[in-house]
């Protein structure tokens, strides 16, 4: 397991769009093992509040981690951290 002080602070004023800027700390949060594989993601509207964001850009944040494999939605039950997670260096389907 990674150290989670390797854990970049979140920047909404950086120069990317607010939504990759929360999937790339999510994904970090992953990475640095803080969220492990299987674990339950909070609700979208839940991670709006502690991102500071509409639930809306939460979702769009969303839909990037699916498309990196690191998480999966299950209607009805949430979403996910994938289990197992893409190897390390996998390309980046989008």
């Amino acid at each position: 397991m990674s150290d989670p002080n390797t854990i970049p602070d979140f920047d909404p004023q950086g120069p990317q769009l607010v939504y990759v800027a929360i999937a790339d700390h999510i994904a970090a949060r992953i990475a640095a093992g803080e969220l492990l594989p299987g674990a339950r993601l909070p609700p979208e509207r839940d991670l709006a509040s502690e991102y500071g964001v509409a639930y809306l850009t939460v979702r769009r944040a969303a839909q990037v981690l699916r498309e990196r494999e690191l998480i999966v939605t299950v209607h009805g039950k949430g979403t996910f951290v994938a289990d197992p997670l893409p190897a390390p260096g996998t390309p980046d389907p989008a």
